[in-house]
């Protein structure tokens, strides 16, 4: 039984997983403006996403807190500027639900994990499908 059981481990250490969260938040973040996508595995999107997403939340009210909460947790202050200026303000009347996962039915060719597509909500990923099956 899974009786209180929470979270994922992705068969990696701590430092691993959180290095992972943190990478896959800043790619996310920087495809902001062009794609608005990243193409994950499913396990992995759906680790990622709640991470970005409290993110987001965060960016949504400029402060001197919020600001220095999310260059500790990026570490990365040109993502962090961005976050606040251009990401945060897009969502500010939405209460939640940023981004979201469309599964593309592909597999990758190694291990033949699902892929999927992690993108914001306004982003156009319905041309992305076509792309990423087109291409692989």
């Amino acid at each position: 039984m899974r009786h209180k059981i929470h979270g994922r481990k992705l068969n990696r250490s701590p430092s691993h997983r959180h290095a992972l969260q943190r990478n896959m938040t800043r790619s996310l973040f920087e495809a902001f403006g062009d794609r608005g996508y990243i193409v994950t595995t499913l396990e992995k999107a759906k680790f990622v996403r709640p991470f970005a997403e409290k993110l987001i939340t965060l960016g949504k009210e400029m402060s001197l807190h919020n600001y220095r909460r999310g260059l500790q947790t990026l570490g990365d202050e040109t993502l962090v500027k961005k976050l606040f200026s251009e990401i945060g303000p897009q969502f500010r009347s939405r209460p939640g639900g940023y981004l979201r996962i469309l599964r593309t039915g592909g597999r990758r060719l190694g291990d033949k994990a699902k892929q999927v597509l992690l993108g914001f909500v306004g982003a156009p990923a319905s041309k992305a499908i076509g792309e990423t099956s087109e291409t692989k």
